[in-house]
């Protein structure tokens, strides 16, 4: 079983009140991050895939402790993960967090059907990652098309995965480009 020892975590939270127009609804978006150590760093291995279940208690975890710090799940609508590996690690290892990442948000939010958007990158200490967002049962409502810019000045260090689960409520400030609107998701695809 591949040792991913958790380094550290770090919450981010935003109340966003406007955005250079009238003062409305607030939004607000939070993100988690955990540092923790690539046990395929330094090499390349042929099987990855079934390392993710050895991520999915962190994924679980990392999820509780965002909707904790957003105060609670209710009014939750947007979600996104990523991930960025460090020096001593190949992309493929970020693609370790998709499941683990993904799916823990999706069971704790209960009826979120669409797509997590998704973002990966290799970098170092300091470096910063956009994680995307968007909304959690229709991927086409285009309010909720946004990132949200996280990171760490002490890592990863070459031999840590960065892991990154992003959520928010309510679509940007001031939202008026068109597209399918909250009111209007009807199918329960995921998509429309």
């Amino acid at each position: 079983m591949p040792d991913f020892t958790l380094r550290k975590t770090m919450i981010f939270l935003e109340d966003i009140q406007h955005d250079g127009g009238p003062v409305g609804p607030v939004r607000q978006r939070g993100a988690i991050v955990a540092l923790v150590r690539n046990p395929f760093a330094g090499g390349y291995t042929p099987d990855l895939q079934s390392a993710m279940d050895d991520l999915k208690p962190l994924g679980l975890l990392m999820t509780d402790r965002l909707i904790a710090a957003m105060g609670g799940r209710d009014g939750i609508d947007g979600y996104g993960k990523a991930a960025m590996c460090g020096t001593g690690g190949e992309l493929e290892h970020t693609a370790l967090w998709h499941v683990p990442g993904g799916y823990a948000m999706r069971e704790r939010l209960g009826e979120a059907r669409a797509i997590v958007p998704s973002a990966m990158k290799q970098g170092g200490p300091g470096i910063r990652i956009d994680v995307p967002l968007g909304h959690i049962n229709a991927a086409y409502v285009r309010s909720h098309f946004d990132a949200m810019e996280v990171g760490l000045p002490d890592g990863p260090r070459p031999d840590e995965l960065l892991l990154a689960l992003a959520m928010a409520r309510g679509g940007r400030i001031h939202a008026r480009m068109g597209g399918l609107r909250v009111d209007q998701i009807s199918v329960g695809d995921g998509l429309r």
